[in-house]
């Protein structure tokens, strides 16, 4: 009987945060504000540390962020990426690689060493430091990836870009997660660090993907064959079940799950099921992508905040920004040959996202971060996940958008990147052709 209970729970806590998702987003569109963002301010409204916190049975309040609701929400984030992985070719990703790779790097180096070096300076000692910076390198690319895909922007060079960068920033930012946190819990700290030892944990990780990647570009043609999957939803669910497997397999190697679904989703992106897969995604992300934002913005707990929470939280969140804004932007200035389309690619990777809160949980648990510290660094995440989407559109005003996605930059046009962007637009229109043929 108790374990009906905590179903019958679960199932009133799925449909308030998706039924507030979806009031928020007709508000939001009706605004022509990005919908992302009225998913996010749904889950903090009808979240237990706001109105959820208002209705109690049986001495509980109605809406609970539970282990099984978080897991819905990571869920939610596996089937967003995946969608991210079927806009891109294994080719367009390898075209980027360069670019990818050097804003990807820069978007974890800086952040990290900025926040190491200037949080020394407010007075937390080396570890601390370390902790918190570290919180400060994951980029969440689903918020970005949702925001230009509502604005039909997703295969403009400069969103191929973010997502690439993003991929690359995940993987290195899961790597200094996982080397961080093992020098958090070794009992001599930071005195026994081998560094040799550090950079082989990264290039670890960095040939897990690299092996994930070609092994799904090999074996997801071959699988998602239609000849051979005859019966109606076989393709879908095969495909389905291809991502969770591969989400599953990064996690267990140390990845982010994220990653694997985003190498499943660039390897289908190459085959002739790819318009049906692609159709079927979009129709489970009308139920994850909001449950996913909803749930992300109803674990911000801002009760608990004073003048000193709020002078901190000031300088990690204006450290966030500008480190990727610069870090990312400045390099994608140089690859892109457009300033306009280099800082769309630093306002992009701006947003935080579950990387970040896990940080603050390990040092919390550690027993290296004070309660504030926790408070300062959810703060972060939920200031930089807010204000990415109003400033990503912001960075687009005035542009005319076509259905096709090959769009023209009306405030671009005596910038020197122009003709990078045609090329690129020229390539996919000979992609659709080879697609509808």
């Amino acid at each position: 009987m108790a374990g009906g209970s905590e179903f019958i729970q679960i199932i009133i806590e799925v449909g308030i945060l998706l039924f507030a998702a979806k009031l928020m987003a007709e508000l939001f569109l009706r605004l022509k504000l990005p919908i992302v963002l009225g998913e996010l301010l749904a889950g903090m409204i009808v979240g237990p540390f706001a109105l959820g916190s208002l209705f109690v049975v049986d001495g509980q309040a109605l809406l609970q962020i539970d282990k099984e609701i978080k897991l819905l929400g990571e869920i939610g984030a596996i089937v967003i990426l995946f969608m991210a992985g079927l806009e891109m070719t294994p080719k367009e990703f390898l075209r980027g690689g360069k670019a990818s790779f050097t804003v990807g790097t820069l978007g974890v180096v800086v952040p990290f060493f900025a926040g190491l070096i200037i949080f020394q300076m407010f007075g937390f000692n080396a570890l601390q430091s370390m902790l918190i910076a570290t919180a400060l390198t994951a980029t969440s690319i689903a918020i970005s990836v949702q925001v230009l895909n509502e604005l039909g922007k997703l295969k403009t060079p400069e969103a191929r870009l973010i997502i690439g960068a993003a991929i690359v920033d995940d993987i290195l930012a899961i790597a200094v997660l996982s080397v961080v946190t093992s020098i958090a819990g070794s009992p001599d700290g930071l005195d026994n660090i081998d560094i040799g030892e550090v950079t082989m944990t990264i290039l670890q990780i960095l040939g897990f993907f690299a092996a994930m990647l070609i092994a799904a570009v090999i074996i997801m043609p071959r699988l998602m064959t239609q000849r051979f999957w005859k019966a109606q939803g076989s393709v879908e669910g095969i495909a389905t079940a291809s991502f969770f497997g591969a989400a599953a397999f990064a996690g267990s190697i140390g990845l982010s799950p994220i990653v694997g679904a985003f190498a499943v989703g660039m390897a289908l992106s190459t085959t002739k099921i790819f318009k049906k897969v692609g159709i079927y995604a979009e129709k489970i992300a009308l139920i994850f992508a909001p449950l996913f934002f909803a749930i992300i913005g109803a674990q911000v707990d801002l009760r608990a905040v004073d003048l000193h929470i709020l002078m901190v939280s000031a300088a990690v969140i204006a450290v966030a920004i500008a480190t990727k804004l610069f870090g990312c932007g400045l390099p994608a200035i140089y690859f892109l040959k457009s300033r306009t389309r280099g800082m769309r690619v630093g306002v992009g990777m701006i947003s935080r996202g579950e990387v970040g809160l896990i940080v603050a949980g390990v040092g919390v648990g550690a027993g290296i971060l004070a309660s504030d510290v926790y408070s300062t660094i959810v703060i972060m995440v939920a200031v930089t996940t807010l204000i990415t989407p109003i400033w990503l559109k912001m960075q687009y005003r005035g542009e005319i958008s076509s259905a096709s996605g090959n769009d023209t930059d009306i405030n671009d046009k005596g910038d020197n990147g122009d003709n990078d962007y045609h090329r690129a637009a020229e390539d996919n229109n000979k992609n659709a052709n080879i697609i509808r043929h």
